[in-house]
């Protein structure tokens, strides 16, 4: 038995493996909560360290970690890193790997000369891969870029929701969530997607100092183009803009061409070598200027992007906090600019619009009910696609309609509800995300239109309440922005994650006995509000004379606090 106590031998570990003279803030306590076999969820920045809080607990553990990532290009990256430290300490699995390649991959973890197998969720679903690596007795399971098995990504990367399973037939090691940006609905998502037990909850470095935040209202697109074009003649290079369709992107990049600035677009829609070309050019520094749909996000690690500016409204502040998160990794100033039209708002409530059909999810609810059963066998059964599947098996779990048993086995269950009602209990649901989603996109227009701190907006989003306005947004610098600040009584994450009781390798509570009545914050920070239509809330942030609360049934809503006051309209929980 090893005496010596966790936070020394992470150190002398990171030290020894990495080089690391020090450990970088809130890293340490992650790491602990690891190599006590307790779960954990990071939100921390791109370049924030969230890497080195699977990898150096790794180092201690006696069995492999495995480590799930979308991302081919983004593992090559993670690999080629711990490599250089130590030659053939990690491995990959994946369709870029011959089977020789992979056999001896699994040769090597088997052995104990390889202890990270990187891995994609597509080939962790493989009954036979998965097999293999149960057999492998992993000590630890890291799923980078976490957000994806949230319900927001419904019909981004199916593939993704499946993991809460495959990692309970690995055995249920501990779990490391990963993702750079996460607001509450996200994080609860992942923590239930995934199966988390009592996570210890690390969120940090959501407010970048260095960043400029901007955000410049225009009445056409013309307008919005010409402003566009004006604002990088100015900047240092490199940069990205961000455009909401792949014909937008393309569009831009031809226009940005013609005005003399070295522009490409970059979106799904393009042929695998040629997206792949166009990256690498980026990266190297031999493209000035990206012009991109989300599709250019993970993986994307380039310190000296100066600038991030967005032609449209995002759909939601977790996109754009992790967007605009990738200029200025050095450290330096970069700068920020949200071009927007109130018309923008209608395009992502469109993109926002397309529910799964009632039919379909019929039709795979009657088929679960046949018998136990693989994604294969279902697809046969009912004849719908297999991709389409994973995503409306997600939906029908939710409402009790999914029953997972040995194997990765799925049936519907002795107590599932029969398949019309299954449908129409997923259908609500379902509903409940969009009114969710929806009011993201209202918080992203807020964000757009408020003359108060833009700072400060963010975080209130993600349940953080500042002590003082950001300093380094544009309503900062006309040095209008007034800030009350409100000391909270429970961290909010403290609330949200594992067990109510704070623990003491948490963030502490803040006493009670802080806090004074205050006729203009009626309620504390990360309290819980109910409201006659709206349900039950949590109080995530003031401004101002507003209070914004985030709805477990129809998301955030922004309330004036003197009419909440005068009507009644919450009351405490």
């Amino acid at each position: 038995m090893n005496l010596v106590p966790l936070a020394p031998r992470l150190r002398r570990a990171a030290h020894r493996e990495f080089g690391w003279e020090e450990l970088r803030p809130g890293q340490l306590p992650p790491m602990r909560a690891l190599l006590k076999k307790r779960d954990a969820l990071v939100v921390l920045p791109t370049g924030g360290g969230k890497s080195a809080i699977y990898q150096v607990p790794a180092t201690l553990l006696s069995g492999p970690t495995i480590v799930i990532s979308p991302l081919l290009a983004l593992q090559q990256d993670q690999i080629a890193g711990l490599n250089r430290r130590r030659e053939g300490q990690a491995v990959r699995i994946s369709s870029a790997e011959t089977p020789n390649q992979q056999r001896k991959a699994l040769e090597a973890l088997t052995a104990g000369t390889a202890r990270f197998l990187f891995i994609t969720p597509e080939q962790l679903g493989n009954p036979e891969r998965l097999a293999e690596v149960r057999a492998l007795r992993p000590a630890l399971v890291a799923v980078d870029e976490a957000h994806c098995v949230s319900a927001w990504g419904y019909d981004f990367r199916p593939d993704y929701l499946q993991l809460g399973h495959l990692i309970r037939e690995l055995g249920r090691p501990p779990v490391v969530a990963l993702t750079a940006t996460a607001s509450p609905p996200v994080r609860a998502d992942i923590t239930a997607a995934l199966g988390l037990r009592d996570p210890f909850t690390l969120v940090a470095g959501l407010d970048r100092a260095n960043l400029e935040l901007a955000a410049v209202h225009c009445t056409s697109d013309d307008q919005r183009f010409s402003r566009l074009v004006n604002q990088i003649q100015k900047e240092q290079k490199p940069g990205i803009v961000y455009a909401p369709t792949r014909a937008i992107a393309e569009q831009y990049a031809e226009r940005l061409a013609e005005r003399g600035i070295e522009a490409v677009a970059f979106h799904a829609g393009l042929a695998t070598g040629e997206r792949n070309r166009r990256y690498e050019d980026f990266m190297a520094d031999k493209t000035p200027v990206m012009v991109a749909t989300s599709a250019f996000g993970m993986g994307v690690d380039k310190p000296n992007i100066r600038w991030v500016h967005h032609v449209a409204l995002p759909d939601s502040p977790d996109s754009y906090l992790q967007e605009i998160g990738r200029a200025g990794r050095d450290g330096a100033p970069a700068r920020t600019i949200l071009f927007f039209r109130p018309e923008d708002v209608a395009l992502q409530r469109f993109f926002a619009a397309g529910a799964p059909d009632g039919k379909e999810l019929t039709q795979l609810a009657a088929a679960l009910r046949e018998g136990p059963t693989s994604r294969t066998g279902l697809a046969t059964r009912s004849g719908l696609p297999a991709r389409k599947i994973t995503s409306l098996l997600s939906l029908l779990e939710q409402v009790g309609a999914v029953e997972v048993g040995a194997g990765n086995k799925l049936s519907a269950g002795r107590y599932a509800p029969a398949p019309a009602e299954a449908a129409r209990l997923a259908l609500a649901q379902f509903e409940r995300h969009q009114t969710l989603r929806r009011s993201r996109i209202d918080m992203m227009r807020q964000y757009a239109e408020s003359a108060n701190c833009r700072g400060n907006a963010l975080l209130a989003y993600f349940g953080e309440q500042a002590e003082r306005a950001c300093g380094h947004c544009d309503n900062c610098a006309n040095g209008t922005v007034v800030v009350d600040p409100v000391v909270p009584r429970l961290k909010w994450y403290q609330r949200l994650f594992g067990s109510r009781k704070a623990r003491p390798s948490d963030a502490a509570a803040v006493p009670a006995t802080r806090i004074k009545a205050d006729p203009e914050r009626p309620f504390p920070v990360s309290s819980e509000v109910r409201h006659n239509a709206w349900g039950t809330g949590t109080v995530m942030a003031y401004e101002q004379d507003r209070v914004v609360i985030l709805f477990e049934e129809v998301g955030y809503k922004t309330l004036s606090v003197p009419i909440v006051q005068k009507s009644k309209l919450l009351e405490p929980v």
